[in-house]
């Protein structure tokens, strides 16, 4: 037997809540290390924590794609480990792997289908890459500006990316960019996530949506109007840049922040002027799920990689240490406590 951590939940804040770290709990457990054929004992590595992750919190998830945490059971989420011993012939002790329903443990049992197996070449040895740039929240800037976003080289074309300076936004701003945008500009919540979208990422641009008058702001980043919209946040952030959009533009709704707190459906009911904006100028407003996208995933992740190894995309990482920080880091992260991808190191 193995004596190991975990996280439960041990309490949901309500629909209406907002979490706390107290909701989340760390206990001790036990755990057989007695395999059974097929499976493997892992170490974990790395944790995510993602914004989706609040609706799980719930006892409703209001997505049918998406099942809730269990009160006093252990949370899963996307994580990276060490394979430390094995009864499967594909993986090996050493082997790295990965899962979107990794639990959250310092170590598990798990059959071997129930992790993916991960070349850490692809990430260049940055194992935590795995649920960043080179995973779920990489694919999902990707695809999202490939499939919504309409990019076309040459056109002059400007992109917006509320949330800029997070897992995602901070990718998708990149590969606006790199796709063949003339302008990106972001939107964060802070002077020096605006400083490091400008002078680390390439963004053309950045506006701090906490200080000023954000509409003047965008406007001056935007003289031309806006052309693409990748939302991550929602709300009022949402409305002032939809104003601001040109005929034909393309809003990418990746994910509404603001209101994961609020007992409200998703996507969230736009105001009636902003409906009439979307109308009047034929804007798109689709939402977008990367999970309707698994054929794309592979080729996808190639690429990523590819620009991560050669620099092309930069990676910015916020990193907390120890199981027990769990609930600290999802709380930070849901408040804009983050640079790029919140992760948090289990063990070395």
């Amino acid at each position: 037997m193995l004596t190991i951590q975990r996280v439960v939940l041990s309490s949901r804040p309500g629909k209406n809540g907002h979490p706390s770290p107290d909701n989340f709990r760390v206990e001790e457990t036990s755990l057989s290390t007695e395999l059974k054929q097929g499976q493997v004992l892992i170490r974990t590595l790395y944790l995510s924590v993602d914004p989706y992750m609040r609706c799980r919190m719930n006892d409703d998830t209001g997505a049918d794609y998406l099942q809730p945490w269990r009160l006093e059971e252990c949370i899963d989420g996307g994580g990276v480990g060490v394979v430390e011993a094995s009864k499967n012939a594909e993986l090996t002790v050493g082997d790295i792997v990965t899962s979107f329903n990794w639990r959250w443990q310092t170590h598990d049992v798990v059959h071997s289908t129930c992790v993916q197996k991960i070349d850490p070449t692809m990430v260049d040895g940055h194992l935590s890459y795995v649920l960043g740039a080179v995973g779920m929240p990489g694919l999902t800037a990707l695809l999202g500006v490939r499939e919504k976003g309409h990019v076309t080289p040459g056109a002059g074309q400007t992109m917006v990316v509320s949330g800029a300076c997070g897992a995602c936004g901070s990718l998708a701003g990149q590969i606006g960019r790199l796709d063949g945008c003339e302008r990106v500009v972001g939107i964060c919540g802070s002077d020096k996530k605006c400083h490091t979208l400008v002078s680390q990422l390439g963004f053309t641009a950045a506006v701090n949506y906490k200080k000023g008058d954000i509409s003047a702001a965008l406007r001056d980043s935007c003289p031309n109007g806006v052309d693409i919209y990748f939302d991550n946040v929602g709300g009022p952030i949402t409305d002032t840049v939809i104003s601001q959009m040109n005929s034909g533009a393309h809003v990418i709704l990746c994910g509404e922040i603001s209101q994961y707190n609020k007992d409200l459906p998703y996507p969230t009911p736009l105001s009636k002027e902003t409906q009439e904006a979307l109308s009047c100028k034929n804007i798109t407003r689709e939402r977008f799920m990367v999970l309707n996208y698994m054929d794309k995933h592979k080729e996808g992740m190639e690429l990523l990689s590819q620009w991560v190894k050669t620099g092309q995309i930069k990676v910015l990482e916020t990193v907390t240490n120890g199981i027990e920080n769990m609930g600290v880091a999802f709380c930070s992260m849901m408040t804009g406590g983050n640079i790029g991808k919140q992760v948090v190191k289990i063990s070395a």
